[in-house]
């Protein structure tokens, strides 16, 4: 029998000072290319509109290749981005949907955020090389993506999840003017 190892605490050696903010560097792994030029033209909920097509371009030279391996099995991706044209935030906002309060920014999904993080459920529907076709996007063109992960609808939809202060019965449509 093997003797037992010592369990590890990784977070006991990485500690912030006195709660002050931690600097994070990323690298865009590729770009959305988009039918939306104009933040105005984007759905605010992509699956409330015509899904709009678009693709995703990974850069060369990161074994990217590799890493798309056996994505094509999956419907559905999740994408992570960075909002670039967003500018500035304010703590609470008016949201398009349910009544004319101000609500704080974290019950929201606006696009105003301390870091202008995106995160988007598309449709995947192939996969070319280091290019991905995509279905149901509210990114703009030219939006820097993070990270790719697959939709598992085991984990990525919860049952009997609330729906805060929003009236789930109430009417909304969104059209966009994106041609």
């Amino acid at each position: 029998m093997k003797p037992k190892k010592d369990a590890k605490n990784y977070t006991d050696t990485f500690q912030h000072e006195g709660c002050s903010p931690l600097s994070i560097e990323m690298q865009s792994i590729g770009v959305v290319h988009s039918p939306f030029k104009e933040r105005f033209t984007a759905p605010r909920q992509a699956n409330l509109a015509t899904p709009a097509k678009g693709h995703i371009e990974l850069h060369a030279g990161l074994n990217f290749e590799q890493a798309l391996s056996d994505l094509d099995s999956f419907t559905h991706i999740w994408v992570i981005y960075w909002m670039h044209l967003n500018q500035g935030w304010n703590p609470t906002v008016m949201p398009p949907r349910g009544s004319d309060i101000r609500r704080g920014l974290f019950s929201t999904r606006a696009p105003h955020r301390p870091n202008s993080i995106g995160l988007s459920a598309v449709t995947l529907t192939s996969i070319k090389k280091r290019t991905l076709f995509i279905e149901g996007l509210d990114m703009l063109d030219g939006t820097p993506v993070l990270d790719i992960k697959p939709y598992l609808p085991y984990a990525d939809s919860i049952q009997g999840a609330s729906h805060g202060w929003l009236d789930p019965s109430a009417p909304f449509t969104f059209s966009s003017t994106s041609k």
